[in-house]
């Protein structure tokens, strides 16, 4: 009878992950950068996805940066639209980096 070691049992997952960023799903990598971000950012009206509805998450921040700069918001946005305009807002109330 032979003991199990821990090179045989190994405890933690070994799916290999980008060698930038962090690991996805897919097994590619999200790129991190430091610093100013923007500036590696793809314009909102290059977007793939720019014209479909903005997202849950973008909604809600929205709001949020909205009621701090009494603004109302568009009923209806493009992904695109949403974040130029959470640009607009972060920078209208304070937030922006």
């Amino acid at each position: 009878m032979t003991e199990a070691t821990d090179q045989d049992t190994p405890d933690q997952d070994t799916t290999k992950q980008g060698t930038t960023g962090q690991g996805t799903t897919d097994g590619t990598s999200t790129p991190t950068t430091g610093g100013d971000s923007r500036s590696a950012e793809k314009d909102p009206d290059d977007w793939a996805t720019g014209d479909e509805p903005m997202t849950g998450p973008q909604r809600s921040y929205l709001e949020t940066l909205a009621r701090e700069a009494g603004r109302e918001l568009p009923a209806e946005l493009t992904k695109a639209d949403a974040s130029k305009l959470i640009e607009e807002l972060q920078q209208q109330t304070g937030r922006g980096a």
